[in-house]
């Protein structure tokens, strides 16, 4: 059964944070390749990958199971669990292969690895949107779940979901105060980069927050 938007003025609300959210994803995407111009060096596959990963192909994933905005909203929950393996499927490949590039980047040049926020929180957000989507896979085999009901299994999947959006975000960020990118782009060109990931963060966040609100009040 799929759930109708809500009426009024805050399904109204809901639904235009929802699309402001595909468009900041895309937008952002797509101002990251026109800058970093994947393909001219090495570093520059660097941020390309990673803003692909975590601000296109994770906060599509998410936003998937919107009720408000999600571009397959009329089809069976089945069919979306489908398509957000997917999703998060490329968010980890592209993030493992972002960290490559970086880490062979720095070899070339002979730089330390690791030595920044951006680097440090960069490594551990890939290593949590890893180790999130391997522990995912008793959603869907249900007999490696054994002694968890699927509905608790769920909800410890949409918490640590969020958790690593919220990381992802905060490594675009620290990418964002990058000597590489401030160098690129002019002041209020930087803090309308810098809101895009805020933004996005603070929707998903209201989305994830809701859904389960919403299922409380129905079980109560």
């Amino acid at each position: 059964m799929v759930k109708e938007p809500e009426p009024g003025l805050p399904g109204w609300t809901r639904t235009a944070s929802s699309v402001l959210s595909h468009l900041i994803c895309v937008g952002f995407t797509l101002f990251i390749a026109f800058v970093s111009r994947p393909g001219s060096s090495w570093f520059s596959w660097h941020p390309f990958l990673m803003t692909l990963a975590f601000s296109f192909f994770m906060t599509e994933a998410i936003l998937l199971f919107s009720p408000h905005a999600s571009p397959i909203r009329k089809l069976p929950h089945k069919t979306k669990g489908g398509v957000h393996w997917v999703l998060q499927g490329l968010c980890v490949s592209c993030a493992v292969l972002g960290l490559a590039v970086i880490f062979y980047n720095k070899h070339l040049m002979g730089k330390p690895h690791f030595t920044s926020w951006h680097g440090l929180l960069g490594l551990l957000t890939v290593c949590v949107a890893g180790t999130q989507s391997l522990a995912a896979l008793p959603l869907v085999y249900h007999s490696l779940a054994k002694g968890w009901s699927l509905a608790r299994l769920k909800r410890y999947h949409a918490a640590s979901g969020l958790v690593t959006y919220l990381l992802g975000s905060g490594s675009l960020l620290l990418g964002l105060s990058s000597t590489w990118f401030s160098a690129s782009v002019r002041e209020y060109t930087w803090y309308l980069s810098a809101l895009c990931p805020a933004l996005s963060a603070l929707i998903i966040m209201n989305q994830v927050s809701s859904a389960y609100t919403a299922k409380k009040r129905l079980q109560s």
